[in-house]
């Protein structure tokens, strides 16, 4: 195996384990770096990979992908092996097969389920990636340094080995499967077991779904599309703020987007005023409404700053509508915890449902005061980010951190 080399094991409460897989990790790599990405455990996972001689990155309970993403940044440059943290085998017949991406299937099984779980990620490796993969949820892979740069950042939570490989496929990297003789704690069929099982399968589900990077460069799932859902008056705008969560360039800010020509930025600055104009029959409505899906996009730079900024908003309103409401509510913790993105197209969208519901509430000297409060916020993120002033607001910082991760 060429040098340099790390290994890399994801872990969240295996301070039972921890230890034994450490230290025999560092038997058979005696060259590389051990580091253990500590998941946010309530255990002592660290402080025991610790004493067994790996480094730990400790991090808030973000999900095995974030984990791993955020860990793999702190590693040298070379290869890398992934590695569970209840393995129990050799995993040095990895590095010696030849690809750029080596997976271990395990000769023998011990519990497990009905195969759901595997067999959908199955099908999405040959339908995304055009191969066939035996065991396409392995978390016991090798990855050259050529490969490492391609996968990372992984996907989310346990959607990571899935489409790690199809990334890996898609680029054109050599992809093998070796068998190995590994053991790890076998999950019974019981209530306990279906859920333990059952997570890797709605991480699939939402890995399958449009992806973003956020402010830490985490790889998350864009669900702001649900807001649609809630508000179908507002799936236009939902859709074209998808567009611009797919295709957009560098460009920031309305002065940055008409430069830029024909972006899907200014899909949006075109678009959203004239949809608004159509749905409210209204100039001032239409800008009223415009004005409000910018300010939320505005916002949405740090988790969690838009859907709180929404919440105040439909409270000012009278709680209402109350379909938003309840997305929003819901989709906060996840958000919060940089599980999943609400992107432009749930920012805008919620924007735009504020502004709908103010167009309804708000007439005469009332609706003209609400445009000019939020040109005056569209200006100062123009000339001076939103989220410094923000920042630098003592009472506005302490309400903005609430809930997220540092």
């Amino acid at each position: 195996m060429s040098a340099p080399l790390t290994v890399l094991v994801a872990a969240r409460d295996e301070e039972e384990v921890i230890g034994t897989t450490v230290t025999s990790l560092r038997t058979a790599f005696p060259a590389a770096e051990v580091v253990v990405a500590d998941d946010g455990s309530r255990d002592r996972t660290a402080e025991r990979a610790e004493a067994a001689g790996a480094r730990v990155v400790r991090l808030p309970r973000r999900g095995k992908g974030q984990a791993l993403t955020l860990a793999e940044r702190t590693c040298g440059d070379g290869s890398l092996v992934l590695c569970d943290a209840d393995l129990r085998g050799d995993l040095r017949p990895l590095g010696d097969a030849g690809g750029d991406v080596v997976v271990a299937a395990f000769s023998r099984r011990i519990g497990g389920g009905l195969g759901l779980a595997k067999g959908v990620a199955r099908a999405l490796i040959e339908r995304r990636g055009g191969r066939s993969l035996r065991e396409p949820l392995s978390g016991q892979r090798f990855l050259s340094a050529t490969a490492r740069t391609e996968v990372f950042p992984v996907a989310a939570g346990f959607g990571v080995e899935t489409w790690m490989t199809i990334d890996a496929l898609r680029a054109g990297l050599d992809v093998r499967e070796v068998e190995l003789d590994l053991e790890h704690r076998a999950t019974t069929r019981d209530v306990g077991g279906f859920v333990h099982r059952g997570r890797p399968l709605v991480d699939l589900v939402l890995a399958c779904s449009p992806q973003g990077r956020n402010f830490r460069g985490l790889r998350l799932p864009l669900v702001g599309s649900v807001v649609a859902l809630a508000a179908p008056s507002v799936a236009p705008v939902a859709a074209v703020g998808l567009a611009d969560d797919l295709w957009s360039g560098p460009e920031r800010g309305f002065r940055a987007h008409l430069r830029g020509g024909a972006t899907t930025g200014t899909l949006k600055l075109v678009a959203i005023p004239l949809w608004a104009l159509w749905k409210t029959r209204s100039l001032s409505g239409a800008v009223l409404v415009a004005l409000s899906a910018n300010a939320l996009n505005q916002l949405d730079t740090r988790p969690g700053r838009a859907l709180k900024a929404f919440v105040v908003g439909s409270l000012a309103l009278g709680g209402r509508p109350r379909g938003a409401l309840a997305v929003a509510v819901l989709l906060a913790p996840y958000d919060h915890r940089e599980m999943t993105m609400l992107g432009d197209a749930g920012s805008n969208a919620l924007g735009a449902v504020l502004g709908l519901e103010s167009v309804r509430r708000l007439t005469g000297l009332r609706r003209m005061s609400a445009i000019g409060a939020l040109a005056a916020v569209t200006l100062v993120g123009e000339r001076r980010s939103l989220g410094t002033l923000i920042e630098s607001t003592p009472l506005l910082k302490e309400l903005d951190a609430l809930g997220r991760y540092p």
